[in-house]
């Protein structure tokens, strides 16, 4: 058998196109710059991307904080729906929401963005998402990898990385420490799924029989199921960013992988807990349906999904109305659910998944 020659364009030959990738960085180029704030000191397309805490302007004690996530197999329903346009905000989300319960302000964002072969108007949607993320972030997009693997991946399919820096002054890091019995918990509504609980909802859809395109069966303004079910995950850094400069919250949780149940216990200190009125807020239309198609426990639901809330926080009993009229005059939605007590459980009273 003779041997193939590799003479011209051997590593496209081989499934790696360079030209593809200088095509979408060219493609994607003023969207990233759409997205720039004070301190960004270089352009994409660079070795490394460099951000100045000098020339944004704003510490004077800073402490850097960071992150890293990604979106899971909530991009396997992307793919089936080809969707997108909202998994990078997804993306930004769950790692900027992660800087923000520490106080700190999201200053930049990179992705990883990978694919067997890349397809130039796939890869761009995605990272018009992740600049829509940025924005409502209020973070810089200021670089990034794309990584074409042949054989690495089914086609049509892509895995995304996300990674955030922000910054807090020393004095003003929210670790809730300061937390105790009888500090009031409320409860920031979520917009959905968010990001979390995906490879049960694909278990549950293919059980149903059930097509990504097709109309959703609960109630939702989205016309398909794949829509409903891909709504961005809500990124919380505006709702928040008054209340915390003011000094009126002790601590933040951000509900993703483990619920309410593991989530709220992070940032509880020694000897405090929580008891949540589950009355107090409506687990959304999706989750209800979801716990009654496969007939789930309230602990599954409580330690799979968000249930409507996407962040909880905690303030001392004084402040609680000043954090709520904080809230309501920048029209954020705010619910009253619950206190801390002396005990170690978080315990959600009358919680009702909606199942029959």
């Amino acid at each position: 058998m003779p041997e193939k020659s590799y003479k011209e364009d051997a590593y496209k030959q081989a499934g790696v196109d360079i030209e593809a990738g200088n095509a979408l960085v060219r493609q994607i180029k003023d969207t990233v710059k759409s997205t720039h704030r004070p301190g960004v000191l270089t352009d994409i397309g660079g070795f490394g991307a460099l951000f100045g805490l000098k020339e944004s302007g704003q510490w004077k004690d800073p402490v850097l904080v960071s992150a890293t996530d990604g979106v899971g197999t909530k991009l396997k329903v992307a793919f089936a729906s080809d969707i997108h346009d909202t998994v990078g905000i997804d993306l930004v989300a769950m790692c900027a929401n992660d800087l923000i319960v520490q106080g700190a302000t999201p200053l930049f964002f990179l992705d990883y963005f990978a694919t067997g072969k890349l397809e130039t108007g796939v890869a761009a949607k995605v990272i018009e998402g992740i600049a829509n993320g940025c924005k409502q972030a209020e973070c810089a997009l200021i670089g990034g990898e794309t990584a074409e693997m042949p054989g690495m991946y089914a086609s049509g399919h892509y895995d995304l990385a996300g990674f955030c820096v922000g910054a807090v002054e020393r004095d003003s890091i929210i670790d809730g420490s300061h937390i105790n019995p009888g500090d009031a918990v409320l409860g920031l509504p979520s917009s959905g799924l968010h990001s979390n609980g995906f490879s049960l909802v694909r278990k549950i859809i293919e059980d149903q029989g059930l097509s990504y395109s097709e109309k959703a069966p609960f109630e939702t303004e989205f016309a398909t199921l794949g829509e409903a079910l891909l709504t961005p995950t809500r990124i919380y850094h505006n709702a928040l960013k008054s209340p915390i400069s003011k000094g009126l919250v002790k601590g933040l949780a951000h509900i993703t992988g483990g619920g309410l149940l593991e989530n709220i216990p992070r940032i509880l200190p020694s000897g405090c807990g929580v008891e949540l009125n589950g009355k107090n807020w409506t687990v959304p239309e999706v989750m209800t349906w979801l716990a009654a198609k496969a007939d789930l426990s309230n602990k599954d639901m409580l330690t799979t999904f968000n249930c409507g809330l996407g962040m909880i926080v905690i303030c001392a009993s004084e402040d609680k109305e000043a954090l709520i009229n904080d809230f309501k005059r920048h029209d954020e939605a705010v619910l009253e659910i619950g206190t801390v007590t002396d005990g170690q459980d978080v315990i959600i009273k009358d919680f009702h998944s909606g199942k029959a």
